[in-house]
């Protein structure tokens, strides 16, 4: 019998129960969220919701199409592409079948392997999807094991036009958030598969290479230099390396002289500057050859987006080009490119820097009766008035027309309409401004022009 399963009742009635011993300690018990975890009361999920809404209107104004994928995968699927770092990460379980399963770490993986099983998807494909993901690492201020990520993504398309606009759709997401000043950064796994070519260095060692690379911005060299040391790397390589790093555009093109592959990805980036000066980004970007991105399945072009005067918080926007993804997973030779945004740093960086303007409730009025003879009459104006799309409240817990106001005014609703007799009489209501302090008499009809 497993802990699912109904117990008997001689089970229920044994007095030496462990419940029955509990029973008193669990009443009393408190429970919390999970680490890395949180609960959002309605003040911040009306801000979490302004930002989320913002980016699906954009992300659809751009042609992407709404998709979503279930929360939990195969793990092999997940631990395919994900890198070692990441597959450390992973919330993996079993279900009751045996089966190994785990919590998606992004959204990519999930959209590669629908696309690897739906050939016929008219190409190309443009989907967004905004959806938790979830992993299990160090929790900090902003960074969090259950997340929220807003991703949009090109399939079948092999063109760098694809990823400038995957760059310009962040950027006009940002902006419509409130945001003005970007910096998009920007480099190619070609041109750092380049440098390991020049700097002689173990080719299987590649995405260690590239994950200790990625950490020069959080990291003194030191520390990236004993990771580099572990990855086979002598100080030599380890000096040459740094050098190409911090390289300019045109150095990095003499360095990269002798490595075709740095050549294409050098050839890459010269094509997205082109592009990005049709989508009016070009300004903007920034060509940092220390960029690597932690994720294994890149490979061109990558990019970061990070807003000016806000840097300390970090990058807010990231993605690359995953050209094998979808074909690891079975799927036919699909080239594939997207960025993703990750909101719980949006939202950060808008609560700190005080950029939420927003009500902290989504009631626009609240229909008070003044006793109960009345509440009849309230609760059909207040159908009246969602009938006409006014967001309402009315009692319902049998309080005074004081308590009512006193209700209204601690939910910060702005407006409190007064249903009396007198008033349905006149068909006349007192509508009182909760922030003004002041009241107007005016029919139903001229509440929609008030509250408009």
């Amino acid at each position: 019998m497993n802990q699912f399963t109904s117990s008997s009742a001689k089970d229920l009635s044994t007095a030496n129960s462990p419940d029955l011993k509990n029973k008193k300690q669990n009443k009393s018990m408190k429970f919390q969220t999970p680490k890395g975890t949180r609960d959002f009361l309605p003040e911040e999920m009306i801000r979490r919701q302004f930002v989320i809404d913002k980016i699906r209107n954009v992300f659809e104004r751009f042609g992407f199409e709404p998709f979503d994928t279930p929360a939990f995968e195969d793990f092999e699927l997940l631990a395919a592409k994900s890198g070692e770092d990441v597959k450390r990460q992973i919330y993996d379980f079993e279900d009751k079948a045996g089966r190994r399963l785990g919590l998606r770490f992004d959204l990519t993986v999930p959209m590669s392997r629908v696309v690897a099983s739906n050939p016929q998807l008219a190409k190309p494909f443009k989907r967004y999807a905004i959806a938790p993901a979830w992993r299990y690492e160090e929790v900090t201020a902003s960074r969090k094991r259950e997340f929220w990520q807003c991703d949009a993504d090109v399939v079948g398309s092999s063109s760098i036009e694809a990823d400038v606009e995957c760059i310009t759709v962040a950027v006009e997401c940002l902006r419509e958030i409130g945001f003005k000043n970007f910096a998009i950064n920007v480099n190619s796994r070609k041109i750092l598969d380049g440098f390991i070519e020049v700097v002689g260095a173990d080719k299987s060692k590649d995405l260690d290479i590239f994950r200790a690379i990625d950490k020069l911005k959080k990291f003194s060299k030191e520390i990236v230099k004993a990771e580099l040391k572990k990855a086979g790397l002598n100080d030599k390589q380890i000096a040459d390396l740094f050098k190409l790093t911090s390289a300019s555009f045109f150095g990095g093109k003499i360095l990269l002289k002798d490595s075709n592959v740095g050549k294409e990805g050098l050839n890459e980036l010269d094509e997205m500057m082109k592009f990005a000066k049709i989508y009016g980004i070009a300004k903007m970007m920034k060509i940092d050859f220390s960029l690597a991105r932690g994720l294994d399945y890149y490979t061109g072009p990558i990019f970061e987006i990070v807003v000016k005067d806000y840097e300390k918080y970090g990058s807010v926007a990231g993605g690359g080009r995953y050209d094998k993804l979808i074909e690891t997973f079975g799927g036919r030779p699909t080239h594939a490119t997207g960025i993703s945004l990750g909101i719980e740093r949006i939202i950060e960086i808008m609560e700190q820097e005080k950029m939420f303007k927003l009500e902290k409730t989504k009631t626009k009025i609240f229909v008070a009766s003044v006793d109960e003879k009345v509440k009849s009459n309230a609760v059909k104006i207040a159908k009246e008035l969602r009938e006409k799309g006014i967001n309402c409240q009315v009692d319902l817990m049998g309080r005074s027309l004081g308590k009512q106001l006193e209700y209204a005014n601690t939910s910060a609703i702005p407006f409190v309409l007064i249903v009396g007799k007198k008033e349905l009489k006149k068909k006349k209501f007192k509508l009182r401004d909760m922030k003004a302090k002041k009241e107007k008499e005016v029919s139903l009809n001229e509440i929609m022009k008030v509250l408009e």
